[in-house]
């Protein structure tokens, strides 16, 4: 009976110094100047790196609901989702007929494959994704289509070949369509930006615009404000910096949200502006992943970091901003490109407009909206799977076969496209044979 007494007070002894040491050594995670990274896991991908701190961005109140992550990852890429052509929606793995298929990669929640806090998963650009992915159901797939027999398990998401979410490129109408373009289209010019639009009446935008009367009798009329665009549309002072009473030498970081939401929302839903988005300081080149210039560092990255704060230089924006930061082998190298010879003709007026083809030509390219073209400020959205830049940016100037293969050798991407190809794709060669064989048809290519 004793021994049992003295067991059972070793034990509490044992449980009550577990329990201290466990509260002196947890206690400092509890302070507010704590640093919330002292709760992560394990480190996350560089798509996601610069939100770290805002855990509740996808883990809401809690950490252990698969809905809630899924909801998190369809509110800042829903939209990306809905525009795909996706050839593998939620609906086809909710339907019981294809519950068999979930028993490897439970397809209906994006976090089944994207999986953050692991890095080694990592496949490029920060995405995690499982290599074998198509094999757990396409296993046969050289049966339906003996011009696949013998190719890797690894090999479906190449430049080229085939994407999850959006296949589009490489639909085999579309293929055929472009086989046997010219690797360089004659006199390529990408549209031009036109059309502002916006939802207020014309006296909402006046009074918007005139702000709130003149600036205190102190502040000067900035260097650079004659002549650009804003000053061309009448904008005053006071319609960024606050009324006299009320000045704020230098506005918010999303103030130019009232009058180009478009642009913002954009802006905040990529990696440049992620953080605001996520009611963070600005993000700072100090803290990407990518090699950056040193003097950059601690630059704060918001609007007018690469449009200035009163000349809105949309040249400078294009290609000086993005250098001006980005020291990496592929920025460095379009500065010797072909693109860049474009970009300084045009600037001397030896091209017509839209000849140049400049950093923002590719990461922030035009498209059409409702009649205007207006730039994607999302310079995230085409970056992965790189052939997203297919139809919206090399379709403008080269061919579709010439575009596949360009994309899909990793050192013409580093030397930023200086040369042609060494590596072929065989999509099209393939659509080709495909459609041949099916309908007899020779030599129409």
């Amino acid at each position: 009976m004793g021994i049992r007494k003295r067991t059972v007070g070793v034990w509490g002894i044992w449980l009550l110094a577990s329990l201290a040491l466990a509260g002196w050594l947890g206690l400092p995670l509890l302070k507010k100047d704590t640093p919330k990274t002292a709760f992560i896991p394990g480190a996350m991908t560089h798509g996601h790196h610069q939100i770290e701190l805002q855990c509740g961005a996808c883990h809401g109140d809690g950490f252990n609901s698969q809905e809630v992550l899924q909801d998190a990852c369809v509110n800042c890429h829903g939209d990306e989702l809905k525009a795909a052509q996706d050839a593998h929606p939620k609906s086809k793995f909710t339907d019981p007929r294809n519950a068999d298929r979930l028993a490897n990669v439970d397809a209906r929640f994006c976090v089944s494959c994207h999986v953050e806090h692991r890095p080694e998963l990592d496949v490029g650009m920060g995405v995690t994704l499982p290599m074998d992915m198509c094999v757990h159901c396409h296993e046969d797939i050289a049966s339906e289509r003996p011009s696949h027999e013998g190719m890797g398990f690894d090999t479906c998401a190449s430049a080229g070949c085939h994407n999850f979410h959006d296949n589009r490129a490489l639909y085999e109408d579309f293929l055929l369509a472009h086989a046997g373009e010219p690797w360089l289209k004659p006199e390529p010019v990408q549209p031009p930006r036109h059309g502002w639009r916006h939802d207020m009446d014309d006296a909402e935008l006046v009074a918007l615009l005139r702000g709130d009367g003149p600036p205190p009798a102190s502040v000067k009329e900035p260097e650079h404000w004659d002549g650009n665009a804003h000053a061309e549309a009448g904008v005053a002072c006071t319609a960024c910096h606050g009324s006299a009473e009320q000045w704020v030498d230098t506005p918010e970081p999303l103030q130019c949200a009232r009058c180009h939401e478009p642009e913002v929302e954009g802006f905040t839903r990529g990696r440049h502006g992620m953080r605001l988005g996520m009611a963070l300081s600005p993000m700072t080149p100090a803290q990407s992943v990518l090699n950056m210039h040193v003097e950059a560092s601690h630059r704060e990255l918001t609007c007018v970091s690469c449009h200035g704060a009163h000349d809105f230089d949309t040249q400078k924006a294009a290609v000086d901003a993005c250098v001006g930061c980005h020291n990496d082998e592929h920025s460095n190298e379009y500065l010797r490109s072909p693109h860049h010879d474009l970009w300084k003709r045009e600037k001397r007026g030896e091209l017509p407009p839209g000849s140049g083809v400049t950093c923002a030509t590719c990461h922030m390219p035009r498209e059409a909206h409702n009649g205007d073209v207006r730039v994607q400020h999302n310079q995230s959205l085409n970056l992965r799977p790189v052939e997203k830049m297919i139809r919206p940016v090399c379709l403008t100037c080269h061919g579709l076969e010439f575009s596949i293969d360009a994309l899909a050798d990793p050192h013409l991407l580093e030397n930023n496209f200086r040369g042609k190809p060494d590596i072929h794709v065989p999509s099209v060669d393939m659509a080709r044979e495909r459609d041949e064989s099916r309908d007899g048809k020779k030599g129409l290519y």
